[in-house]
This record gives C-alpha cells, sequence and structure tokens, in this order.
C-alpha cells in the first residue's frame, strides 16, 4: 500500500510522519525486502524457502497465476512493474543446469503463456526475462531457481524510480493476479 502524508491525513496525527505536502511518498512494505524476511535461512527446502511453501497455498493466498506439472507462475511480492511475475519449478533446485528436460521445457513454456497473458491483459510493450543464478549475481534467494518477467512500457522510467527511487504501482498484487489468472493461456 502507499501511503501519502499530507496536512489533513489523520495518521500524521498518529505521529507517523510530518506533513510534506506530498513530496515524499512512504512505502513501508517494502521494509520486509531490505530486512531480508521470509529469505530462506539455508540451503534445503526445509529451511524456510518460500517458494517450497508458495505452493501448498491456495492460488490467492499465494498469488499464483498458474500451476503446470514442473513449474508455476507466481506474481513477485516486491516487484519492479505491476505485472512482474515469477516462473518457478516446484522442485528445489538453485541452478538451471539441473533442471531435468521436462522442467526445461515447461519452464520456457510458461514462460511465452506469461508473456501472452502480459500483453492481453496489460497492453505491455516489452520485457525484461531473466534469472539471477547466485547472491553475487543478485539472487534475493539464491537456493531456489526462478525466472523473472517484468512486463514494460514507454515511459514506463520516469522521475520517480530515477531521481525518487521509489516505484509507484497502481494497481492491488490481489487484483493483478486475478488479472492475469483470466488472461493465461491454456495449453
Amino acid at each position: 500500500m502507499l501511503l501519502c502524508m499530507h496536512d489533513s491525513d489523520p495518521i500524521e496525527q498518529a505521529g507517523a510522519g510530518n506533513p510534506d505536502n506530498f513530496q515524499r511518498l512512504w512505502t513501508p512494505h517494502r521494509m520486509a525486502y531490505i530486512k531480508g524476511e521470509n529469505k530462506p535461512t539455508g540451503a534445503g527446502p526445509e529451511d524456510g524457502c518460500p517458494f517450497c511453501e508458495i505452493p501448498r497455498m491456495g492460488d490467492e493466498e499465494g498469488l499464483v497465476i498458474a500451476r503446470g506439472a514442473s513449474v508455476y507462475a507466481v506474481l513477485n511480492l516486491y516487484p519492479y512493474n505491476s505485472g512482474h511475475l515469477m516462473i518457478c519449478p516446484y522442485r528445489h533446485v538453485s541452478d538451471y543446469a539441473d533442471l531435468d528436460q521436462g522442467e526445461t521445457a515447461e519452464l520456457a513454456d510458461f514462460t511465452k503463456r506469461s508473456l501472452r497473458a502480459l500483453r492481453k491483459a496489460s497492453g505491455a510493450q516489452g520485457f525484461n526475462v531473466g534469472m539471477n543464478l547466485g547472491g553475487v549475481a543478485g539472487a534475493g534467494i539464491a537456493a531456489h531457481l526462478h525466472q523473472h518477467v517484468v512486463p514494460r512500457w514507454g515511459g514506463d522510467t520516469n522521475f520517480m524510480p530515477v531521481v525518487g527511487h521509489t516505484k509507484v504501482l497502481p494497481q492491488l498484487l490481489q487484483d493483478t493476479r486475478s488479472m492475469l489468472a483470466e488472461a493465461w493461456p491454456p495449453t
């Protein structure tokens, strides 16, 4: 949730901040990411891996868009853009080279289907697609492979992320999940 503070905001009176005429955007939900909450404590699936936990949840609760035999598509809790999703194997594996043929094929198929769903649901004009393998490569959760699919639009990088280091997302994750699940192409 995005929280803006101004003179008439009742939250300001509770000491949550000082009025600043909308010169600051408060995104307290990002603190969980910054603090590393919900990151696995070890290398195994029993060590709190969220990508192993999510498939055990309902679709709405886990923000799951689609499920396959070997992989599933899920929204990113800390998206770069609205619709930022990930394709994850069910199996707890950290390296792309360790996927078997079925997992590799279904991951590729789900990537193609996610592009189609994002184009249909949101009119995405381009995409960033990729994996960060290993912590030194930027993987936030290096123990469990996941491929990012980030939709892009002309002008989606403006002064907010560039100067303000803040991304404004216009849609709640639950609404985005529902929209993409409805647009997900059949097999």
